[in-house]
């Protein structure tokens, strides 16, 4: 969902500054009385109705030669765990990240960390 327009935000705002009543301003702009609240509850504790930032913090942590290091580390060892990974991209790279970085990085690159299994392969049954 896209945030609201500024000047969506500063109408609202006028017809509250005006006196009207949060449940009619939301009527008559169509938006929720919640969101309405919450923006003047923001002006007012920030003193800014601007849109708080959205989406991730650090979009360039996996550039191109982060991304081709950790495919190297993946194709050297595939049975690595993803909290291993996020080690070894600590300690090879120097970069420090949560397990879910990683996890979304090796999904992007298109690569599946299957498991090798453990158990001998089944005589009966297809597994």
């Amino acid at each position: 969902m896209d945030t609201y327009s500024m000047d969506l935000r500063e109408r609202v705002l006028a017809a509250c500054d005006a006196g009207q009543p949060t449940k009619r301003v939301a009527e008559r702009f169509g938006v929720s009385p919640a969101w309405v609240r919450r923006l003047k509850q923001r002006r007012r504790e920030s003193g800014s109705a601007s849109p708080r930032k959205r989406g991730r913090q650090d979009p360039g942590m996996f550039d191109r030669k982060r991304s081709a290091a950790l495919r190297r580390m993946i194709k050297e060892s595939p049975d690595t765990t993803l909290a291993q990974l996020q080690m070894r991209v600590e300690d090879e790279l120097g970069i420090t990240c949560s397990v879910f970085t990683i996890w979304r990085t090796v999904r992007r690159l298109g690569i599946t960390l299957k498991k090798s299994p453990s158990a001998r392969p089944s005589t009966n049954v297809r597994t």
